[in-house]
């Protein structure tokens, strides 16, 4: 494989739409968003994106709309994008067309222009020149991590295609993004507790030496604003202050009146001698200011942080108002040639469209929300979200105690559901964690689980609850809320019966329920349809922890993992049918594949193990020693499934130097039950957290997305940590350049794990240290000693060569439980 070939593209969908400052189109019908490698250009109107510009081959992280000269020109729709792969671009946005394209070499992290001429891109004089400001990193490869200062602000001639040279404006620690304002002719940016301001000329030759000015702060500056009209510059602090200088660059640093400066006393609120009239300081926010931006008549001033809310401060009296519950914080704010017309970013992924001047929210545009911080820390994908793969949808944990209900083939919201209610505040100690989240197969029912925390050792809550769903739009309501559904311990799965409405939970702390919705419920008794769910039926094994759970294909049989063991039982008649396996460590896992011929268990810790059982004997067919980390069946196949595995640090060097990609942590194994050696072996980045499903190809949007074959295989999907997700087609051979990084057909799986088959020792115990086995004596008869069983199991347990034995922990074990099987015989015989 070339490593053409492996330079693969990793977002599918789940691409952040706020990475980066939007652009409205000059007639402001238009508004152009960077997302991952691309721009998406959504219409103002209906909220549907309209088209994508393609081309670039990182992270998007600018773009600048070509603004209109005249009031005929406002059709043109030509723009710059800038990438961290080190390119700068220019569009015909209406087409779309990739017209020019500039490679400076070095990634380019925030990119302006603040001198437009007419014909930008074909102005070949002097005069014509069209001049861009780039934030850049001074250097590649391993070298960076020892310089110190990486980040650079340079000018780049755009109408000659190459850096300006010897123009460098500023040098700083990281790469930071740069404000400008075209009338006052300012550039800035922020470099910790100060401002960096640079006063341009009106037409500027390559080489122009520019004034810099320089403003300072007793905090770290998190943001930075121009007014669109005069010399004033607003800023804003990691505590939640704004300052205002007015009057920046009316001065020169030249020394005047006989050495002597203005007093402070003239200059109220500056700071030494920068070079301001005044500064004056407004408050309202508790946290950091994230969002400052100035009217374009210049008497407002907007701003916003982490509270959620957008504040309007009027510049000459002080006041203010709000839009309040936004739900996250803010992060960019944009004005539109249109006066009725602005945009914000939140942090959520979402763009949201503002009439204005009553900041009303007309439309949203929803990307895939980031996981939060607490279903990080949760660590399964199991509960962190749940596919509805007839649907082609997947239920994410979100900030705020939501689920997002998002569309996999059409990379956009469908619903919401809020599972508590909650305003967005800032710093809120956490109460309430949602640990668990499931679907149905048919996608009609839903059920999440929250834990609200005790307070002080005090109190502390679970509850269960089962949603309905509306099959019109997708949208779920709240029909039975069960509080406290196990006796003792938080619950650990939810697994839905295949064609009934039945539901197991497992709980940690001993049992597993089976839940069946109450038909007698009536519609219009309110109290019935709101308790419409009732406990049919109680299980526990040994009191051990149940920590999976999964029913057959036909729902017929239901196995549930008993910490280090599976049960089988009859669901109905809740009655136990057999118990097989004894991992090492607990089971995080269990899934039938399609036909229920096999039962694929994963455990995590130390001793990982990936285990495929044959249901016709009840014996362990084949396993691995390896870190699982999410497990699909794959649906209208006899036997066929696939794994998401994480790679230990040896296979992950393994595999980075056989695919040539050094962020490679995981892989996703396709396998076929009945045989050892996976089909295919995808190498993936970010899988821990991860998950994988296989979605309806039958699907309008599957069609319309072009993800179909002849024979309607199911898409495999694949989501990492990060939400970011990729689809590709199981019988096309193209996704090894399009989809995630590497595909091959492999005969073994030695990146992997060596495989372990046939049951015994090493499927179950892991494997036994090498030992140095002395050969002088070979008259010992000790050293030859075969290990006999016997018919009394106590008496004989511990014989045979300690190299043999298993842990002593497993005896021991084994060792009581054939006393009590002993006892057990020797009782019936006297009855």
């Amino acid at each position: 494989m070339t490593e053409a070939e492996t330079e693969t593209k990793m977002i599918r969908g789940g691409r952040s739409i706020v990475s980066a400052p939007p652009a409205f189109s000059n007639d402001a019908k238009n508004l152009l968003i960077c997302t991952g490698n691309t721009i998406s250009v959504f219409s103002t109107s209906t909220g549907l994106q309209v088209t994508e510009l393609e081309g670039h081959t990182s992270a998007v992280t600018s773009v600048v709309v070509v603004p209109s000269l005249t009031p005929a020109s406002k059709i043109l729709c030509y723009c710059w994008t800038a990438s961290l792969d080190g390119t700068i671009r220019y569009w015909d946005f209406s087409a779309p067309e990739l017209m020019k394209t500039i490679n400076i070499q070095f990634p380019i992290y925030c990119m302006v222009i603040p001198n437009f001429s007419s014909e930008p891109a074909e102005s070949g004089s002097k005069e014509g020149d069209l001049f861009a400001y780039l934030s850049i990193e001074k250097e590649n490869g391993q070298e960076m991590q020892k310089i110190s200062i990486r980040g650079q602000i340079c000018k780049c001639n755009l109408t000659k295609g190459r850096l300006a040279g010897g123009v460098t404006l500023a040098e700083t620690s990281d790469p930071e993004l740069i404000t400008v304002c075209n009338s006052s002719r300012l550039l800035g940016i922020r470099d910790k507790r100060k401002l960096r301001l640079w006063k341009l000329t009106e037409k500027e030759p390559e080489r122009a030496n520019i004034k810099k000015i320089v403003l300072h702060h007793t905090k770290k500056l998190t943001v930075l604003a121009f007014h669109p009209s005069e010399r004033i510059v607003a800023a804003g602090d990691a505590t939640g202050r704004i300052l205002i200088w007015r009057g920046v660059g009316n001065r020169t640093f030249a020394v005047m009146n006989g050495g002597l400066t203005k007093s402070e006393e003239d200059r109220p609120g500056v700071r030494g001698d920068d070079d301001a009239d005044s500064c004056t300081t407004l408050h309202w926010h508790s946290a950091e200011v994230n969002l400052l931006f100035f009217s374009s008549d210049g008497a407002y001033l907007y701003s916003g942080g982490k509270e959620g809310v957008l504040v309007l401060w009027h510049l000459d009296t002080g006041k203010k108002r709000f839009l309040p519950r936004i739900g996250s914080p803010l992060k960019f704010f944009l004005n539109s040639s249109d006066p009725s017309l602005a945009s914000i970013s939140c942090t959520d992924n979402r763009v949201h469209l503002l009439k204005m001047p009553s900041m009303e929210i007309l439309k949203t545009i929803s990307g895939i929300k980031p996981p939060s911080f607490v279903s990080k820390a949760i660590g399964s994908s199991n509960s962190r979200f749940a596919f509805d793969t007839g649907a082609g949808l997947v239920a994410l944990l979100t900030e705020n105690y939501c689920i997002q209900l998002f569309s996999l083939l059409d990379d956009r919201e469908i619903s919401e559901v809020q599972v508590c209610e909650r305003n967005h505040q800032p710093g809120d100690e956490i109460t309430v964690i949602i640990t668990l989240v499931a679907i149905s197969q048919d996608g009609s029912l839903m059920s999440t689980v929250e834990n609200r925390l005790p307070e002080e050792e005090i109190g502390g809550l679970v509850c269960l609850k089962f949603w309905e769903c509306q099959p019109l739009n997708k949208d779920f309501s709240l029909s039975t809320i069960i509080y406290e559904p196990h006796r003792d311990g938080n619950l650990s799965a939810i697994a839905f019966h295949p064609t009934r409405r039945i539901t197991v939970s497992c709980s940690y702390g001993g049992d597993f329920k089976v839940w069946v919705e109450n038909n007698a419920a009536k519609p219009t008794d309110n109290l019935l349809k709101k308790n419409g769910w009732t406990c049919h039926a109680v299980g526990s094994y040994k009191n051990k922890p149940m920590t999976a759970a999964a029913f057959c294909l036909d729902g017929s049989v239901l196995a549930v993992a008993a910490e280090t063991v599976i049960t089988l039982w009859d669901p109905l008649k809740n009655v136990l049918i057999s118990v097989i396996g004894d991992s090492l460590e607990p089971i995080s896992s269990l899934s039938f594949v399609s036909s229920s011929e096999y039962l694929v268990s994963a455990s995590r810790g130390s001793n990982a193990q990936l285990s495929v059982w044959k249901m016709a004997n009840l014996s362990l067919d084949w396993s691995y020693k390896i870190h699982i980390e999410a497990l699909a069946y794959k649906p209208n196949d006899a036997s066929s499934f696939a794994v998401l595995a994480i790679l230990t640090e040896a296979a992950r060097r393994s595999a980075c130097n056989k695919i040539k990609a050094p962020d490679v942590d995981g892989a996703i194994l396709l396998f076929n039950a009945a045989d050892p050696v996976p089909v295919a072996t995808w190498f993936v980045r970010k899988a821990a957290g991860g998950g994988i499903a296989f979605l309806n190809n039958t699907s309008e949007a599957a069609c319309e997305n072009m993800i179909t074959n002849d024979k309607k295989e199911p898409i495999l999907v694949y989501m990492n940590g990060d939400h970011e997700y990729v689809l590709f087609d199981l019988e096309r051979n193209t996704h090894s350049i399009e989809t995630v990084i590497s595909s091959s057909r492999v005969n073994d799986v030695s990146t992997i794990q060596q495989t372990e088959q046939g049951g015994g020792y090493l499927a179950m115990y892991g494997e036994l240290p090498e030992f140095e086995m002395k050969t002088n004596n070979s008259n010992d008869p000790s050293e030859s000693a075969p290990f006999v069983p016997s018919g009394r199991p106590w008496e004989t347990i511990f014989s045979g060569s300690t190299h043999s034995l298993p842990p002593l922990t497993k005896l021991c074990a084994s060792f009581l439980e054939s006393l009590l099987e002993m006892r057990s015989t020797t009782t019936t015989t006297i009855e």
